[in-house]
């Protein structure tokens, strides 16, 4: 690695601790709905529920946490976070153990963790444009999407493997260790961060609830570009649960072959995370986020005519691969792009509001999505979201705004 490329020890304990809790969760993918349906016999309206309802009252809930955090050491932020997490996760073992698990509780972890993934998200992004200068952004954004693309290739085969021996209860036992390695990680950055300034009053009032918002809305950039992702992101979503009952129900593919269909394309990702930065240098980042936000959106049409056996197994991850590669160099540009352009004293409120509205968003389409299926197929509510999906280059951001400072 060049020395240039050295982005110094402190960026590496940061490193180091989201990679640890990103394996820990993919470890863990899956834990959660055989828990509902093994242990408490839950039926698939509660299992969606899981996954819906806790991320919808984890966005509503992380609505004020934006401005809250906006005005303390982020660092702390972080730390308390992951312990929040650790500390939720641990009940449901422990429940377990003394008998008394029940479906509510774990809608109630779900919703804790939901609320705690957004707030850390928030703190991050604004610690990391605290500890970097603007120019290394760009470096160390690329090596986080290389590092969820890498444990999104080994975490769900190794969670699968130790679900199948020591149950999905071990599995979010390793989940929640890993949030409680991450706190230990970030802690060990060690520096003193200044808390920051508020200019006007020091209570929060109900108008800065909004000012994530607002301040998207307002920036000739941003405003598309958040359209765009969450559009996309909500979309894309949306047919994952389709895609399964597809896949594992009327096509016959073992479960096996479903995980393989989409962690072997999660390579793509690491390859696309890994030129984003050169094509970005070469191309600047308007050019890179115009291409493969445009080139990303014309994969999952194809998941429409998926079909049986070898060679549809083939076709799925031939989409997969193009779609991830193209969202592996889209994602870290527009992240640090987001960053650049916005100020430091707004950077939490803002990726709040983005955080809160992808969550909610992908909720709501999930939702929508599941009930096409039913009355279309999922083939048929599969080929709709692609379809709609290829509309959504026109919502990236046109030059003459990107260029404006």
């Amino acid at each position: 690695m060049r020395s240039g490329h050295r982005l110094g020890r402190q960026f590496g304990w940061l490193w180091g601790a989201y990679g640890t809790s990103a394996l820990g969760t993919w470890l863990a993918f899956g834990a959660f709905p055989l828990i509902a349906i093994q242990v408490l016999h839950a039926g698939p309206a509660e299992v969606a529920a899981l996954s819906s309802v806790a991320a919808a009252v984890g966005a509503a809930v992380a609505v004020p946490l934006g401005p809250w955090v906006e005005f303390r050491r982020k660092r702390p932020v972080l730390i308390a976070m992951d312990l929040v997490r650790f500390a939720a996760l641990l009940t449901v073992p422990a429940a377990f153990a003394l008998g008394a698990l029940t479906f509510l509780q774990l809608l109630l972890v779900s919703a804790v963790v939901a609320t705690a993934d957004i707030a850390f998200r928030a703190a991050s992004g604004a610690y990391l444009k605290t500890l970097l200068p603007a120019e290394h952004l760009l470096v160390a954004n690329a090596r986080f999407e290389s590092t969820a693309w890498t444990t999104t290739i080994i975490g769900p085969p190794l969670g699968g493997a130790a679900i199948g021996l020591l149950g999905p209860l071990a599995a979010v036992v390793a989940d929640a260790v890993s949030y409680l390695l991450s706190a230990l990680g970030i802690r060990a950055i060690g520096t003193r961060e200044p808390r920051p300034e508020r200019r006007e009053a020091t209570r929060m009032r109900a108008r800065d609830l909004l000012d994530g918002w607002r301040y998207v809305l307002a920036d000739p950039t941003l405003r598309p570009l958040f359209f765009n992702t969450v559009l996309f992101n909500g979309l894309v979503m949306a047919t994952q649960p389709l895609l399964a009952v597809l896949m594992l129900g009327r096509l016959g593919f073992a479960p096996w072959q479903y995980g393989l269909a989409f962690a072997l394309p999660s390579i793509g990702g690491l390859l696309g995370a890994r030129v984003a930065r050169p094509l970005a240098h070469r191309f600047g980042q308007h050019g890179v986020l115009a291409a493969s936000g445009a080139l990303r959106a014309i994969w999952p049409v194809g998941l429409a005519f998926l079909g049986p056996g070898t060679g549809g197994l083939v076709w799925v991850m031939g989409v997969e691969l193009g779609l991830i590669f193209c969202c592996g160099v889209f994602n870290p540009v527009a992240t640090t792009h987001r960053l650049e352009r916005t100020p430091t004293d707004r950077v939490t409120r803002t990726l709040t509001a983005w955080a809160v509205t992808t969550k909610a968003s992908t909720a709501v389409l999930t939702a929508v999505w599941g009930v096409l299926g039913g009355l279309l197929g999922p083939r048929t509510a599969i080929g709709l979201a692609g379809t709609l999906l290829l509309a959504t280059p026109l919502l990236l951001p046109r030059r003459e705004a990107a260029e404006k400072s």
